[in-house]
């Protein structure tokens, strides 16, 4: 017997900041479908997953909520793992950055990429963005806030270790042109190409010393390693990856033949990761698969903005299958995916109750009432039915196609088509009609046993995405074949067993209803987590005094101009009265024409520290309104209110 293929994937590991939503858990089950599939086909799988629980982030959090950084990380790494558990997936290992194993063999790695020259002392002087843990020049800000978040940034210098990017850059731009499928798809590897490698690339920051929650560097405990190094190791640690020699385990299931994650780290998959693992003379992965975003509605899901849906509460609403379902049929291949809460009762009634779930009622149900539930041989054929024996091998392909290409839910859109034309098979050979005709039993036999073999097709190619259906479809046609090797020919369901009670799969839901109950529980959780969101950054209630610190006084624009290289920000000229002016760069661009303000009178901050802005100081800022996603009015007020008043 031969060897089974191995095949080894992997999520992005979890950062344990807070707890994740849908959005988020869409990749673990995204991960897990392909996982099921390689199984199903035979393959040995390794399917990791985790989390990242090291940061200057981490820190602050558990300080803010009163505990250590362990006991922190302990409580979120254990809701995500708790979610994983929920959504029915199917992980080999859950690994923790954490984990004393893993501690240890990133700190052999630092040392090893040391010793060699890999990685070098030097001080970093930039822009940092704490919840980000990125460092970035003044020359890549936009708008002076972080490219990635869009958050402040502080001034940071500091003593770090770095590792030279910069001398694996031609070695690492000819192994991606030469290998097609290591960026996928095609635009992710034309963007990290074009915008990240081919511009040059700068040495990367791999430690800190302004906060100590992260693995310390051996020869220099004032050192903690810094995130990428800590976290992109995981895929190799899991395995025993050591090197001093690694174990037969890594030497079985790497390299990778996929990673899964988010658009937004494949440039720290496709860049850091590989020029880590060739400076440690190891393989590199064979592919990294960015997959886009599930937005709720249009809007990037957010816990300020109050839309943020938890995979655990709609489980409890619809269960995991049809979550499942949902999420994997939902997110297009290239663009972002979306989550309504009418979408998700549409699909749930249209796809899984209507369409798959009262085909396999009502073809049980015919079996057990015209055949006491006795599958009979396929005696009787006609012309019709190689439609079905066709199209049914056809998915299978298509299937496979598409999940080789990582198009999963053009496969769950394959699997639904088959379903639409069983459905329109039995509306074309009226089974019941057939029942009235006692020299049709042969007919009625074959009709019923393409049905139920078709619909065992539905059960196996299922599988990946719903498990438990496919396990409840199983039971009710009665059959012990589901291999995938049982695909291979249309007619494995053996005739003389008997099918089991038909029972609905999916009860259809009152939508009206259930949107009500819905809306009103995400209200009363958008406040919850208001509340906790302003506990952990900080922004809590204050007092009077506190609010008095806060000097707003009245200014005149006087004049307004465009800031070159600024796409975003204006340069705003103001008279507050003090006899001197005072300059204010304000990101309003994209809703304010220059001309429009001059003559205005708005509320400036007066006492804000002074910060440079693409070249200009900014010493203040001009309060303005954030009126929906992509609408901003400045606050402006009467004008015979005299230049340097204050507001109180």
């Amino acid at each position: 017997m031969s060897e089974k293929p191995k095949f080894y994937i992997t999520t992005a590991i979890a950062y344990t900041s807070r707890k994740p939503h849908i959005g988020n858990s869409y990749e673990i089950v995204l991960t897990d479908a392909i996982a099921r599939y390689k199984r199903l086909q035979g393959y040995d799988v390794f399917f990791l997953t985790g989390t990242d629980e090291h940061g200057q982030k981490i820190e602050e959090y558990a300080k803010e909520a009163g505990v250590s950084p362990k006991e922190y990380v302990d409580k979120v790494s254990g809701e995500i793992r708790d979610i994983c558990d929920v959504l029915n997936t199917t992980y080999d290992k859950f690994i923790r950055t954490t984990d004393p194993y893993h501690e240890k063999i990133v700190a052999k790695i630092f040392k090893k990429l040391y010793d060699q020259g890999d990685i070098y002392k030097s001080e970093y002087e930039g822009m940092y963005c704490t919840p980000c843990e990125s460092f970035w020049t003044e020359s890549q800000l936009v708008d002076g806030k972080c490219p990635d978040c869009g958050r402040e940034v502080k001034k940071a210098k500091e003593e770090a270790y770095f590792l030279r990017l910069s001398k694996y850059q031609k070695q690492l731009e000819d192994y991606i042109e030469s290998h097609d499928d290591f960026i996928y798809p095609e635009a992710r590897k034309k963007e990290m190409l074009n915008n990240f490698i081919k511009p040059g690339l700068q040495d990367l920051c791999v430690s800190r010393t302004s906060f100590k929650w992260g693995i310390p560097v051996t020869f220099d405990p004032k050192h903690v390693i810094y995130v990428w190094i800590d976290a992109l190791s995981n895929y190799i640690t899991a395995l025993g990856y050591d090197p001093d020699g690694s174990s037969d385990m890594y030497k079985k299931y790497w390299p990778a033949d996929v990673h899964i994650i988010g658009k937004d780290i494949v440039r720290f998959h496709t860049i850091y990761w590989p020029i880590m693992l060739m400076a440690l003379g190891e393989p590199l992965p064979k592919q990294v698969y960015g997959h886009p975003w599930l937005l709720f509605g249009e809007d990037k899901m957010s816990k300020s903005r109050g839309n943020v849906i938890y995979a655990n509460d709609l489980v409890k609403d619809f269960g995991v299958d049809a979550v499942r379902y949902y999420l994997l049929s939902e997110m297009p291949h290239a663009q972002d995916g979306s989550i309504t809460y009418e979408s998700l009762i549409e699909r749930y009634n249209s796809d899984l109750a209507n369409t798959i779930g009262n085909l396999v009622n009502r073809t049980v149900a015919m079996q057990n009432k015209y055949f006491d539930g006795v599958i009979a041989a396929p005696t009787d054929k006609e012309p019709l039915d190689d439609e079905i024996s066709s199209l049914a091998l056809k998915t299978v392909a298509e299937v496979d196609r598409c999940f080789n290409e990582y198009k999963i839910s053009d496969a769950t859109e394959s699997i639904l088509t088959l379903a639409r034309r069983l459905n329109k098979y039995i509306d074309e050979t009226t089974p019941w009609a057939l029942a009235k005709d006692e020299g049709k039993k042969g007919r009625l036999g074959t009709v019923l046993y393409n049905l139920l073999e078709g619909i065992r097709f539905l059960a196996v190619l299922l599988t990946p995405f719903m498990p438990d259906t496919a396990e409840k479809i199983f039971e009710q046609i009665g059959t012990t074949e589901r291999s995938y090797e049982s695909l291979k020919s249309f007619g494995a369901l053996k005739s003389g067993e008997k099918v089991g009670t038909p029972t609905p799969l999916f009860n259809r839901i009152d939508g009206e209803k259930l949107i009500e109950e819905l809306t009103a529980k995400q209200k009363e959780q958008q406040e919850t987590e208001k509340k906790m969101i302003n506990s952990l950054e900080g922004v809590a209630e204050i007092g009077i005094d506190d609010f008095a610190k806060v000097e707003l006084r009245v200014a005149e624009v006087k004049a307004c101009e465009k800031i070159p290289r600024a796409k975003k920000l204006l340069k705003l000229t103001l008279d507050d009265g003090t006899g001197k002016d005072r300059t204010v760069a304000s990101g309003i661009a994209k809703w304010y024409a220059p001309e429009d303000l001059v003559g205005k009178k708005v509320v400036v901050v007066a006492n804000l520290k002074p910060a440079v802005l693409c070249g200009v100081e900014s010493n203040g800022m001009i309060l303005a309104a954030d009126c929906s996603e992509d609408d901003v009015k400045v606050v402006f007020v009467d004008k015979s209110m005299p230049n340097g008043s204050k507001i109180r």
